[in-house]
């Protein structure tokens, strides 16, 4: 039998839900783990007396911190044995997360991966403070520090992402012309046409993670580049490329005999790609089909 608590607890954990998974997923760069965090999240939401709770939002984000943080020192055991590249599970987004362009920025797969090289708390720090504007004292809690020791995480993480995040600010008509040129060239085999967007010391990375294949190091430079993309697409039959929006940013998404096969996010740097990330990677694709709600 449930009772008022039980439903003014669910309530708020629903009001909250997307935002809670924002959190997860910012802090994990999986769609799935996020899954499992806020799963914890709600086991012991349901625990806690609400009249001891002064802001329930805070309070639900402290306990999701806490439970991505731990899992995020896990999964970071599970990619030191990961077979090839590991690279964050693309979403398929809906449009309001594109119209936010601080929130689209955080979840594009260009800066998941510039996140990917900060240790946990600076990663949970920096997305707390940087994307959801929490305060000092409130992640102080949440990550287990002192305010005073949070200012210079913060302080050093900013530093760290600054130096590392895509350079030149590019708009979304601009970005969605690039990459429908790039489509183009891909398609028709137009290496001239994929050198001219393509940067010099472009990086491509392909994740199959050990279930299908890809490529098992990064390919760098835009010739390497664009001749195995050329190759590669060729030797696929029935096989379509088509744009869609993944982590809040244009993408393109390759299906072969109707079945989605592969998702490739893209990183400009001035108006050139500089990063290609291709995931084939099954277990990473269950959140293309259907488009996820993402808040800050």
């Amino acid at each position: 039998m449930t009772t008022e608590s039980d439903d003014h607890a669910t309530e708020t954990f629903v009001a909250h839900r997307n935002l809670l998974f924002t959190v997860a997923y910012e802090l994990l760069g999986s769609a799935a783990d996020a899954e499992d965090v806020l799963q914890e999240t709600w086991l012991r939401w349901v625990g806690v007396d609400l009249d001891t709770v002064r802001d329930r939002r805070a309070y639900l984000v402290r306990i999701t911190t806490r439970q991505a943080l731990s899992r995020l020192r896990a999964l970071g055991r599970r990619k030191e044995s990961y077979v090839g590249s590991w690279l964050p599970e693309p979403l398929l987004t809906t449009p309001d997360v594109a119209d936010d362009v601080e929130l689209a920025d955080s979840v594009s797969m260009a800066m998941l991966m510039v996140l990917e090289t900060l240790a946990p708390t600076e990663r949970a720090v920096f997305v707390l403070r940087e994307v959801f504007d929490l305060g000092y004292d409130e992640i102080a809690e949440a990550v287990g520090k002192s305010p005073a020791a949070v200012r210079q995480i913060a302080h050093r993480a900013r530093a760290h992402v600054a130096a590392r995040r895509p350079r030149g600010a590019v708009s979304p008509t601009d970005t969605r012309d690039a990459l429908d040129a790039f489509h183009r060239a891909v398609e028709t085999g137009d290496l001239q046409s994929l050198f001219d967007i393509l940067a010099p010391d472009v990086v491509l990375l392909g994740d199959g993670g050990g279930v299908k294949q890809a490529i098992l190091r990064p390919v760098t430079g835009a010739d390497k580049v664009a001749r195995l993309l050329v190759a590669g697409l060729a030797r696929v039959s029935d096989a379509t490329l088509r744009p869609a929006e993944v982590n809040g940013h244009p993408a393109l998404v390759l299906r072969v005999d109707g079945e989605l096969d592969s998702v490739v996010g893209v990183r400009f740097d001035d108006g050139l790609i500089t990063g290609l990330y291709a995931v084939r990677n099954p277990e990473k694709l269950s959140h293309m089909e259907r488009a996820t709600a993402l808040r800050r």
